[in-house]
């Protein structure tokens, strides 16, 4: 039976396990440009059979939180390399994910204080950006009403998407997973309850909701090759007031059904049960398994025992963990040996800096 150690061939790249890093923000790069604290903290971490960085925005406007490593610039590309260096360099794999927040942001993350893009002029009331408070000081603030993206916009977005991907490899990733999900601007653009546009990005039609993500993914391989491009999606997921629409399943089954004749790197899921939304339909992962037929990631609320199940059983690939990376960056070890997980911290989440970030211990067997 198939195991999360054994090895993996992802799109003709040798993975050592099929355990993933999952992407987590932790808002540690004054000045939106990786430093060595990063290089550390990824380092740690390259036994991983794949890692997929935090979202790297795509672009200024893409921002939705304070000091987050970007990807637009000559600088974040420089800096970046030396992430990559350093997990290549420990046999490690590494992705980054590519990141528009939409209209999760807040006027003070945006250039010249503009609104915040997004398929509609809906706001996110009761969701939160990291930007600046009034006192200037970084803080949670409601996301900010957005703009409406125009056609001509919208190219324009899809352009930074691919730019963001050849930046990505110019810094020596393996490749990108597009972020699709979480109730960022793809998924603004996918999910019918917010979606409220009448052009060809809108509607009431499956293809109208997935021809945003789809655009993106095409501009990606174009710039980059298909074997290179991933994307990660939330189906049924509520994160930054996403609500129920007609067609919910159908959406994602269309987008797995397309994205398979494209023949991408991979689909990487995020369960939302795990943070509180409904779960996924019972069946659902298995309806999309056999719809999408290429290498497929589970994330949330994985342990080490479901994990080891959904692979054996062929439900799913790889397996990704999120939290469970923070604190036990030697996490793949701790499995195979049944070691002890550490906790993780929560209130270092986001921002500040080793504390939390790079000073979790490799295993060194239990405190007396």
């Amino acid at each position: 039976m198939t195991t999360l150690f054994d090895a993996y061939d992802l799109s003709g790249r040798p993975l050592r396990n099929r355990v993933v890093m999952a992407p987590m923000t932790r808002a540690r790069a004054p000045g939106h440009t990786p430093n060595e604290e990063t290089v550390r903290y990824y380092a740690q971490r390259a036994s991983a059979g794949l890692i997929v960085t935090e979202g790297t925005p795509i672009s200024p406007e893409g921002n939705g939180f304070v000091d987050c490593p970007g990807i637009w610039n000559d600088l974040q590309v420089a800096a970046w390399r030396n992430v990559t260096n350093a997990v290549h360099d420990l046999g490690g794999t590494i992705f980054t994910q590519i990141w528009h927040v939409g209209r999760m942001s807040h006027v003070s993350l945006q250039p010249g204080g503009a609104a915040p893009v997004s398929s509609t002029t809906a706001q996110a009331v009761k969701s939160s950006a990291f930007g600046y408070d009034d006192h200037g000081k970084p803080a949670f603030v409601t996301a900010s009403q957005p703009h409406a993206l125009t056609l001509d916009e919208i190219a324009r977005v899809i352009e930074d998407f691919a730019n963001a991907a050849q930046n990505a490899v110019a810094a020596g990733f393996d490749g990108v997973e597009i972020h699709g999900a979480n109730g960022y601007l793809v998924e603004q653009f996918i999910n019918g309850a917010v979606n409220d546009r009448t052009d060809s990005y809108g509607g009431n039609t499956v293809e109208n909701r997935a021809r945003f993500a789809l655009d993106v993914v095409d501009a990606c391989i174009a710039r980059i090759g298909r074997e290179r491009v991933g994307i990660r999606l939330s189906p049924f997921g509520r994160l930054h007031e996403l609500g129920d629409f007609e067609g919910e399943a159908e959406t994602f089954l269309h987008l797995a059904r397309e994205l398979g004749a494209r023949g991408i790197a991979y689909v990487h899921i995020m369960d939302q049960a795990s943070r509180g939304a409904p779960a996924m339909p019972a069946g659902f992962l298995e309806r999309f398994r056999e719809t999408w037929r290429g290498t497929l990631i589970l994330a949330g609320g994985l342990d080490f025992r479901k994990a080891a199940e959904l692979i054996g059983n062929g439900t799913i690939d790889l397996a990704a963990f999120g939290a469970p990376y923070i604190a036990n960056p030697d996490l793949v070890e701790r499995f195979r040996h049944g070691w002890t997980l550490a906790k993780v911290d929560q209130s270092t989440y986001y921002g500040g800096d080793a504390r939390g970030y790079t000073d979790y211990p490799h295993y060194a067997g239990e405190a007396a």
